[in-house]
């Protein structure tokens, strides 16, 4: 029997972006709301519920609705705690809300396990008991498939790789967790380490760096930006090393923005997971780069949705 399709949608920092799915294929273009344009939890809520109803118009089949948030959510209660980026989303029963004024089933997850789950379900994931995935982008998230399931732990607060330490005396995070990883290699701290290693090295860090910007410049060959990557994968090698000893995953995905740096990131990165890990936890494992960049969420969010049906 053929799963009816439904809602997928994505609440980023800077917009809502919503598509009717069916499986892994988008049946619409992605509707984008900007969150700007609301200063209340309330009044972007009808704005999405809003954007339902026009989408129900020309597909009176969507089944139900999965929304993936940028920030502390309870999967079970329907809660969110907090959106990044977005003000005013303390304690809101987000799920319930958008369930009762919309009349269809209705899921929300964190935006990072909704990338894991849409990798686990169609993407570099499928197949796997075991993944670790984790985006990389203005800050650095991750979420877990454990046991042929996403893992949430007791709070759902589980997978938060971005939160783990690399440094015992490193950056204070936000937290009180010293040294987390995404103070280290978040989009702003990449520049940030780069522009020091310019400036080290004698040479004025050019104008606009940007992750994007490096890539490019290492590249075309520039041995500042390319020490720039080894750096960002040393870290990020540091973290999943611990992980990987304690959970054992077939396979590591990565995603997000500054995944796409490609060999530039992934290269010095296996190299250093090599030299760190028992050969029991290295050889096996496959690291890998995300399958599905902007549309994970919808993807994510949507596949959760459909089993609601």
């Amino acid at each position: 029997m053929t799963t009816p399709p439904v809602i997928g949608i994505d609440f980023g920092g800077t917009s809502v972006k919503l598509a009717v799915v069916a499986g892994e294929n988008l049946l619409t273009g992605i509707q984008r709301i900007p969150t700007q344009d609301f200063d209340h939890p309330d009044l972007l809520i009808e704005a999405i519920v809003d954007a339902i109803a026009a989408v129900r118009l020309s597909h009176p089949e969507i089944a139900a609705v999965g929304i993936g948030v940028p920030g502390a959510v309870n999967f079970y209660t329907g809660m969110t705690y907090n959106l990044t980026n977005v003000k005013g989303w303390t304690a809101v029963p987000l799920r319930d809300i958008v369930a009762e004024k919309t009349g269809l089933p209705t899921v929300i997850e964190n935006d990072a396990n909704c990338m894991a789950y849409a990798e686990w379900k169609y993407g570099a994931a499928k197949g796997c008991q075991h993944a670790v995935c984790v985006t990389l982008g203005t800050g650095v998230g991750g979420g877990l498939i454990l046991n042929g399931g996403l893992f949430r732990g007791a709070a759902c607060a589980a997978g938060e790789i971005g939160q783990m330490s690399i440094d015992l005396h490193g950056v204070p995070g936000p937290y009180g967790n010293t040294g987390a990883l995404e103070r280290y290699i978040g989009n702003r701290q990449i520049v940030e380490m780069a522009e020091a290693i310019y400036r080290e090295s004698g040479v004025e860090p050019p104008a606009g760096l940007s992750p994007e910007s490096l890539a490019t410049a290492a590249t075309a060959g520039d041995p500042l930006a390319l020490k720039v990557w080894e750096k960002v994968a040393h870290c990020l090698g540091f973290c999943l090393m611990s992980v990987i000893y304690l959970l054992n995953p077939e396979a590591i995905v990565i995603g997000g923005g500054v995944s796409e740096a490609g060999d530039l990131l992934f290269k010095p990165l296996r190299e250093t997971l090599r030299n760190s890990l028992t050969s029991e936890c290295f050889n096996d494992l496959r690291l890998v780069h995300a399958r599905y960049g902007n549309t994970a969420g919808i993807l994510g969010s949507s596949a959760m949705a459909a089993e609601l049906v």
